[in-house]
Parts: structure tokens; sequence; C-alpha cells
């Protein structure tokens, strides 16, 4: 069995730091574009809805995206 390094919390700290900043980032600009784009097109409330859920897992998506960038740029073990 491969023997596991031990954690560099320095780096794990980051991670984390930019993946709330950026990710509270991406999901409430994403569920904006949801909403301002159902109000553009003056869509009924619940297709309005849709879209911004819609839109905010496209958020979340990007995301995850980018935390796996991110690991592999500042990798958590070793």
């Amino acid at each position: 069995m491969a023997e596991l390094k031990p954690v560099n919390w320095q780096n794990a700290l980051t991670i984390v730091s930019v993946a709330i900043l950026v990710g509270t980032e991406l999901v409430g600009v994403s569920w904006a574009a949801g909403w301002a784009l159902g109000g553009l097109f003056q869509l009924p409330p619940m297709v309005s809805a849709a879209l911004e859920i819609i839109s905010g897992c496209f958020g979340m998506l990007l995301v995850y995206y980018f935390v796996r960038a991110a690991l592999k740029v500042e990798p958590i073990r070793g």
C-alpha cells in the first residue's frame, strides 16, 4: 500500500479560502444572470425561478472545476 503524505495545511487553507471567495462570486453572478434574464424577457415567475436555479447549478459546476484546477496547482498532500 502506498503511504499517504502529510497534509499541507497552508495549501489546504488557501484552497478553502479561494473556493469560498470565488465560489460566492460565481454562484452569485450566475444566479443574478438567471434573475436578470427572467426579468428582461418578462418570463413567468415559475420559469424565471427555474432559470435562476439552473444558472445557480451551473455556477456551482464552475466552482467544482475551479477547485479541481486549484488542487493541481496547490496540492494538499505533498
